[in-house]
């Protein structure tokens, strides 16, 4: 009899650091870990690529999660699966805009501006406060408003 107990006790607690790694809130935001990342069809290696990316730390929205994969959604709407291993939690966002994009010394939208970021650059997200956040990229540390960049919620703030 103990012995059913004591396997029912390994069990459960097998079973809950199973689903405490690699699990967070859905919808959540990552970035890709590797330079070259394949989305799949479905959760698993025998289904069919869909598409390669070759941009290490483009934001990712994860919208599903199976075993250790994860269902990813793109900037520009792309929907597929991707192993675990390929992802990172850091976050990151793109610049989306169809033309260059301020990045400020400050969150008020009349503050200095420090430089212009390009449609398609890839930065690492500091901060994020109402209308902007806090990026870094290529030495320049500054903020852009948060309707020129995808990889955040447009609710979300934190320091």
């Amino acid at each position: 009899m103990w012995r059913i107990v004591l396997w029912l006790l390994a069990a459960a607690l097998m079973g809950s650091t199973a689903q405490a790694e690699g699990t967070g809130a859905i919808p959540r935001y990552a970035s890709f870990d590797n330079a070259k990342v394949y989305l799949r069809e479905g959760p698993s290696y025998s289904h069919r690529i869909l598409w390669v990316y070759h941009r290490k730390g483009l934001p990712v929205k994860i919208v599903a999660q199976y075993d250790v994969w994860r269902r990813i959604e793109d900037a520009g709407g792309g929907v597929g699966w991707v192993h675990a291993s390929m992802l990172s939690d850091a976050r990151t966002v793109i610049v989306t805009t169809a033309k260059p994009a301020a990045i400020r010394e400050d969150d008020d939208s009349s503050s200095k501006i420090l430089a212009l970021a390009q449609p398609g650059v890839i930065a690492k997200l500091e901060a994020c406060r109402a209308m902007a956040c806090e990026i870094a990229t290529d030495g320049i540390d500054g903020w852009i408003d948060k309707k020129n960049i995808w990889g955040v919620n447009t609710s979300e703030s934190f320091r």
